[in-house]
C-alpha cells in the first residue's frame, strides 16, 4: 500500500497560497485491499511531529475522507505546517510521506509600502532595487511581493523562483495577488542585492476586448515587497520597500501581452547603477492585497524545432511542428548593436510566413545584442505560434540554437485517451494541446491574437473535458473566485469575460452559466464541497439575475430579453453575415435558465440549504413547464427544429412527458437529413455526441466523431491541425485560410468532444448522489463501444484514485472489457449489449447482475475486472447505413 498525491487545497506543498480553510487530499494505491477501515491524520509545526497541533486519532471507517479532509485548526501567519496520514485497509496499512503547506501574511499588517520610479515617463521600464547587509548565516528567509504590471525578481543576480507572469491576471480593481518565495539559499553573509524588473502585463499594458486598452487598471509601475529573514544568531531582519530604494532603466524597452517585447542588452541589468533615480511612495493601499490563488505559470515542457524553412518569399522561418503557447529560447553570439527580430504565427500560406489572423497583435520579439554570448528569452510576454520568422540573424542559423518553451499553469496531467484510430488519437492530443495553450493563469479563448481573454462561454463548454485531462480544481477555483468578484459589480450579471477589463458587459445565456456549471462540475469531479460553499452566492446570484429579467417581462418563466451570443459559430444560421446559428436565442436562454436553476437547487441540497433547494427546484420545474408550452406542439414536435435545439431539449430534460420518442426520432431524422454531419456551434457541440449516446443513437455519435469531410473534427486533422480550431473551417480544403477577422487555430471549445470520449466511448462518469458521494468515490462506468473502432482505452487518475476502462471488439463480435476501480471506491458497471448468463468475469461465469433492457448492470468495489462476452448479433451500425431515416426509427 502506498499513499500518493498529497495536496493541500488541491496543490502540492503550497507556499503562501490563500488558506481560508485548508483541506487535504490524497490517493491510496498499490494495494489489494479494497476498503478503508480506518485512518489517522496529523498536523505539526515541525517535520519530526514533536510539535503536533492536530491528531485525529485512529478514526474507523471513512470518517477521514481522502477527497477533502478539513480538520479544525487555527493558523498563524508566515508559518510552515507539516502533515501526514496513515490509512488502514482490510489487511495492511501505510503511512504517507510528510507533506507541508506554509501560510502567507494572513491578517498581518504590511510593513512595506508601494513604491514607483520618480520618473515623468511612466512607459519607461524600471528596475527597482535595494542593498542590505546580513551579519550572520541565514536560517530561513521569505519574500512577500507584488509588482505591477508584472515582475521579475532577482537576488544577488539570480532569478527568484521558476515562475513567470507574476502576480498573474485577475480583476486588479477588486483584488491583487501577492506571492511568497523561499529565498533562504539565495542570501549570503555580507552584502546582498534585491532587484525587481517591472513590465506592463495585463495591468497597464494593452489588454481587453476590441484590441484592448492601455493603462486600464493602472498607469504606473509599482512594487511592494517584504523580506523576512531569520539569522543563525537568532536575529530577525525585515527589508521592505520604502523611499530608500532606487530605480534604474531596464534593458526591457517595450513589453506587452499582445505585441511582444523589445530588449536592449546594451543597457546593463547590473545594479547598483550610477544612473539610479529615486523612487516615491504611491498610494495603492494594501486592502486589495490577497495571498495568491493562481497556480505557478512555468515552462512545463521544452520542444525542439522540426525544420528551418526558406520560404518562396525568401524568409527564414522556424517550424516548431506544434502550435504552442510560450516562446523560443535562443543562443546568440551576435555583435553589439545587432537587431534579431522574431515574429510569431500559427500557419503558413502559399508556403510563406503568415500572421494576419492575429489582427492588431504584433506578436514580435526584438533583441539588440551587446556583443557577448547570451541565451535569450522574453520576460513579460508570450506567443501562440507554430512558426517563427527570423530576421537579422548573424552567422549560420541551426536548429540547435533554438528551444521551444511551452508555458502554462502548473497542473497534473491526469487523463489519457487512446484508440485504434490514429486520427482520433491526434484529435485527443489536439484538445490537450489546446488546454495547455489556453490555461495560462486564466482559461483564455485563444493565446495569439489581440484578445486572449477569459471568455465565460468557452470555459463553460470545456470544463468537463478540462477536469478529465488535468487536475484543474485550483486553477478553475481561482477563475470562479474572480468571476464572483466581477459579478458583485454587475448586480448578479456575469460578464462575458473574466476578468472583464474594458468590457463591462455580460448577461448572455450559456456564457453567464459558467457561474453555475464550473463550480458544480468541480464538485462532481473532485468531491470537495468547499467550492460550492465559496461559489453558492455567485451561482444563486446568476439565476436570480435571470429571474429578475423574467419577472420584469411578465413572469412567464422564460428568458426573452437581452443580448445573447446564441449558438455561436454554428453552421445552420439563415444570415450568412451572422456568426450565430439557427437556434433561437431565447430558446437557448430559457433552456439554460432552467438548467442553471436546477444546478443551484442541487448545490443548495448538497450544502444542506433545504428551503433554498426546494425553491430553486420549483423554479426549474416552472421554467421547464413554460418551455414545454412555448416550444413544443401538442403533437410533440419541437418548434425550434435545429440540431442544437434537439440537443438542449434532450440533454437538459426539457421534453414533455410522453413525447420523448417523438423528439428523439425527429432529432435522428434531422441528423440524417444533414447527412449525419454536425451543424452545431458553441452551445450545441459539447452535448451533441453525449445526447446521441444517451438516447440510444450511439452509432451516430461515432459517425460524427469519425467523419473526415467538412464539417467534422477530423477535417482539421486531415489538414494538419495540431490544436483545436475556432471554426469548423478555419482552413479551406486547399489549405487557404477562410477568414482573418476572427480565426484562431488554438481555440479549445470544440475540444469538448473529449468529454464524450471519456464519459460515453469509455464510460467513465462521476456520480453526485443525494448522500454526498462525489469525486469518483462512486462512479458509473458505462462504456458504449462501436465496431467502427476496434478498441478504446481511458486512463484517469481521479480524486479517489486510478480508474481505467478499455474495451476491444474482435472480428467475431467478441467484446473484452477491462475495468480498474481504485481503493475505497465503487462503481455501477453497465455492460452494453449483453445478456445475463452469457458473461465471463476474470475467467469465471458472471453469476450476478441485473438485466436492464439490452444491458447488464452490476455494482462492484475496488479491483481489476475483465469482462468477456459475445455481442448480440444485432449490428445496428451496419444495418442502419442501408436504411432510410424513417425505417431506422421503426
Amino acid at each position: 500500500m502506498k499513499i500518493t498525491h498529497l495536496k493541500t487545497n488541491h496543490v502540492v506543498n503550497p507556499l503562501g497560497f490563500t488558506m481560508e480553510r485548508p483541506t487535504f487530499s490524497w490517493v491510496v494505491e498499490d494495494t489489494y485491499d479494497t476498503v478503508q477501515t480506518a485512518a489517522q491524520f496529523l498536523i505539526s509545526r515541525d517535520g519530526d511531529f514533536t510539535q503536533t497541533i492536530f491528531d485525529s486519532g485512529k478514526v474507523a471507517g471513512s470518517g477521514i475522507d481522502s477527497l477533502s479532509y478539513c480538520p479544525p485548526i487555527r493558523l498563524n501567519p508566515r508559518t510552515r505546517y507539516f502533515w501526514r496520514v496513515r490509512v488502514w485497509g482490510e489487511t495492511e496499512s501505510a503511512e504517507s510521506e510528510t507533506a507541508w503547506f506554509e501560510t502567507a501574511k494572513l491578517d498581518e499588517a504590511w510593513q512595506a509600502v508601494w513604491i514607483t520610479p520618480d520618473w515623468q515617463d511612466n512607459r519607461l521600464h524600471p528596475i527597482l532595487y535595494q542593498t542590505f547587509e546580513l551579519p550572520a548565516r541565514v536560517v530561513t528567509a521569505r519574500t512577500y511581493i507584488c509588482g505591477l504590471g508584472l515582475y521579475h525578481m532577482e537576488l544577488n543576480g539570480k532569478k527568484v523562483g521558476d515562475e513567470y507572469f507574476t502576480p498573474h491576471c485577475n480583476a486588479y480593481d477588486q483584488w491583487i495577488q501577492y506571492q511568497t518565495f523561499d529565498i533562504t539559499d539565495q542570501l549570503t553573509v555580507g552584502p546582498n542585492l534585491i532587484s525587481v524588473m517591472l513590465g506592463n502585463g495585463w495591468y497597464k499594458g494593452r489588454y481587453g476586448a476590441d484590441g484592448g486598452s492601455i493603462d486600464f487598471y493602472g498607469d504606473r509601475f509599482a512594487l511592494i515587497c517584504e523580506l523576512h529573514v531569520t539569522l543563525e544568531n537568532g536575529d530577525e531582519l525585515v527589508v521592505v520597500t520604502d523611499p530608500s530604494w532606487r530605480a534604474t532603466p531596464s534593458p526591457v524597452i517595450e513589453s506587452d501581452i499582445f505585441d511582444g517585447e523589445m530588449v536592449d542588452a546594451r543597457i546593463p541589468k547590473i545594479v547598483p547603477s550610477p544612473n539610479a533615480s529615486p523612487v516615491r511612495v504611491i498610494d495603492l493601499g494594501t486592502s486589495r492585497l490577497e495571498a495568491r490563488r493562481s497556480l505557478p505559470v512555468r515552462i512545463i515542457e521544452e520542444i525542439k524545432p522540426l525544420a528551418i524553412i526558406r520560404t518562396p518569399l525568401g524568409e527564414t522561418v522556424l517550424d516548431m511542428g506544434q502550435i504552442m503557447t510560450g516562446w523560443v529560447r535562443f543562443r546568440t553570439y551576435a555583435p553589439a548593436g545587432t537587431r534579431i527580430y522574431l515574429q510569431f504565427g500559427e500557419i503558413l500560406q502559399e508556403g510563406n510566413f503568415f500572421r494576419d489572423n492575429l489582427r492588431t497583435a504584433k506578436a514580435e520579439y526584438t533583441y539588440i545584442a551587446d556583443g557577448t554570448e547570451a541565451v535569450i528569452e522574453p520576460y513579460f510576454t508570450f506567443y501562440g505560434f507554430r512558426y517563427v520568422k527570423i530576421s537579422g540573424w548573424v552567422g549560420d542559423l541551426t536548429l540547435d540554437d533554438f528551444t521551444g518553451c511551452v508555458v502554462y499553469s502548473r497542473m497534473d496531467m491526469i487523463g489519457e485517451i487512446e484508440t485504434s484510430n490514429e486520427k482520433v488519437n491526434q484529435l485527443f492530443k489536439n484538445a490537450m494541446w489546446g488546454q495547455k495553450g489556453n490555461f495560462l493563469d486564466i482559461p483564455t479563448d485563444c493565446p495569439q491574437r489581440d484578445e486572449r481573454l477569459g471568455w465565460t462561454g468557452d470555459i463553460q463548454i470545456f470544463t468537463g473535458t478540462a477536469c478529465f485531462n488535468m487536475d484543474t480544481y485550483a486553477f478553475l477555483s481561482k477563475y470562479a473566485y474572480d468571476l464572483a468578484k466581477e459579478q458583485t459589480k454587475l448586480g448578479g450579471m456575469v460578464p462575458h469575460i473574466v476578468p472583464m477589463a474594458n468590457l463591462s458587459r455580460g448577461g448572455s445565456s450559456a456564457w453567464g452559466d459558467a457561474a453555475t456549471i464550473v463550480p458544480w462540475t468541480l464538485y462532481e469531479f473532485y468531491g470537495d464541497i468547499h467550492v460550492l460553499e465559496k461559489q453558492f452566492e455567485s451561482m444563486r446570484g446568476w439565476v436570480d439575475y435571470i429571474k429578475t429579467i423574467d419577472e420584469s417581462s411578465g413572469s412567464r418563466r422564460l428568458w426573452t430579453e437581452g443580448f445573447h451570443f446564441g449558438d455561436w459559430l454554428a453552421l445552420d444560421g439563415s444570415d450568412p453575415a451572422s456568426r450565430k446559428g439557427g437556434t433561437p436565442d431565447y430558446f437557448i436562454a430559457s433552456a439554460f435558465y432552467c438548467y442553471s436553476a436546477r444546478l443551484v437547487a442541487k448545490a443548495a441540497r448538497a450544502l444542506g440549504k433545504i428551503e433554498q433547494a426546494d425553491a430553486y427546484e420549483r423554479l426549474s420545474e416552472e421554467i421547464k413547464a413554460a418551455i414545454q408550452k412555448e416550444y413544443f406542439t401538442v403533437s410533440g414536435q419541437l418548434v425550434t427544429p435545429t440540431q442544437t435545439g434537439y440537443v438542449l431539449a434532450l440533454f437538459m430534460d426539457l421534453v414533455p412527458d410522453g413525447q420523448y420518442e417523438q423528439v428523439k426520432n425527429d432529432f435522428i431524422a434531422l441528423l440524417y437529413k444533414d447527412n449525419v454531419h454536425l451543424q452545431t456551434g458553441f452551445v450545441g457541440t459539447p452535448y451533441l455526441c453525449r445526447t446521441l449516446s444517451k438516447i440510444g443513437a450511439n452509432h451516430l455519435a461515432y459517425r460524427l466523431l469519425l467523419n473526415e469531410d467538412y464539417p467534422s473534427w477530423l477535417y482539421a486533422i486531415n489538414l494538419g491541425a495540431t490544436t483545436i480550431w475556432e471554426r469548423w473551417n478555419s482552413l479551406n480544403p486547399d489549405g487557404s485560410i477562410s477568414s482573418t477577422s476572427m480565426n484562431s487555430f488554438n481555440h479549445y471549445a470544440y475540444g469538448s468532444i473529449v468529454e464524450w470520449m471519456y464519459r460515453d466511448m469509455c464510460g467513465l462518469n462521476p456520480t453526485a448522489s443525494e448522500d454526498g458521494v462525489t469525486g469518483f468515490r462512486h462512479a458509473r462506468i458505462a462504456p458504449k463501444p462501436d465496431r467502427s473502432l476496434q478498441w478504446a482505452r481511458a486512463r484517469y487518475c481521479s480524486a479517489a484514485g486510478f480508474y481505467e476502462s478499455d474495451w476491444h471488439i474482435d472480428n467475431t463480435g467478441h467484446l473484452t472489457l477491462n475495468i480498474t476501480i481504485p481503493f475505497n471506491a465503487s462503481a455501477d458497471i453497465v455492460l452494453p449489449d449483453a445478456r445475463v448468463g452469457q458473461i465471463w468475469i476474470n475467467g469465471n461465469p458472471l453469476l450476478e447482475g441485473e438485466q436492464m433492457g439490452d444491458n447488464v448492470e452490476l455494482t462492484v468495489g475496488a479491483g481489476c475486472y475483465k469482462f468477456e462476452y459475445l455481442l448480440r448479433q444485432k449490428d445496428f451500425l451496419v444495418v442502419a447505413e442501408n436504411k432510410s431515416p424513417n425505417s431506422i426509427l421503426q
